[in-house]
């Protein structure tokens, strides 16, 4: 259902971010995630202008991860920023995740080593997002979650998936725990 309708406005700035997954030929896996800042009029900041349409940020995050979700490579790449060599010498410390796990407290690791002035903020904001990117890749790769032995990542991660609700009840019956 989409939103209700808008009050007459005109739009200033647009972001996207956009996360694709990928397998490759050596059994790894590649997320790539990339924000994109334009706005729809002229601006002068004050390392310059930019015109309409120009990026004042294009960013791009691969994070390439094994089927456990350990962070085995990352590399991240700054094409537009406002304020050029100063914002792009942040790229390499990115490193520093190689070996996190995006399922294992990846979040409050990634906010401890670039919260703050300890990173770029759109990369680190970018990068909070790759755990449930990774989940959708893997679903539909895996056996189906529920006929495992170890109760299901996803449940009682969300609401709709709270042990003790009725969708783990007709769903995951194995794994519900009765009303709360």
């Amino acid at each position: 259902m989409p939103l209700s309708p808008a009050a007459p406005r005109k739009r200033l700035h647009d972001r996207t971010a956009r996360y694709q997954c990928f397998v490759r030929d050596d059994g790894l896996f590649d997320v790539e995630a990339q924000l994109l800042d334009v706005k729809d009029h002229d601006i002068v900041l004050l390392t310059g202008p930019r015109r309409a349409g120009e990026p004042v940020h294009d960013m791009t995050v691969r994070l390439t991860i094994d089927e456990s979700m350990t962070i085995v490579d990352i590399e991240a790449r700054m094409d537009a920023v406002p304020y050029g060599a100063g914002c792009q010498r942040i790229e390499g410390a990115y490193g520093k995740l190689v070996g996190a796990n995006l399922m294992d407290g990846f979040r409050k690791t990634l906010h401890e080593a670039f919260g703050s002035v300890r990173g770029c903020t759109h990369l680190t904001e970018l990068l909070g997002y790759l755990p449930t990117a990774a989940v959708q890749m893997f679903a539909g790769l895996r056996k189906r979650e529920d006929e495992g032995e170890h109760k299901p990542f996803q449940l009682d991660r969300c609401h709709a998936l709270e042990t003790t609700g009725d969708v783990v009840r007709r769903y995951y019956p194995k794994w519900y725990r009765g009303a709360a």
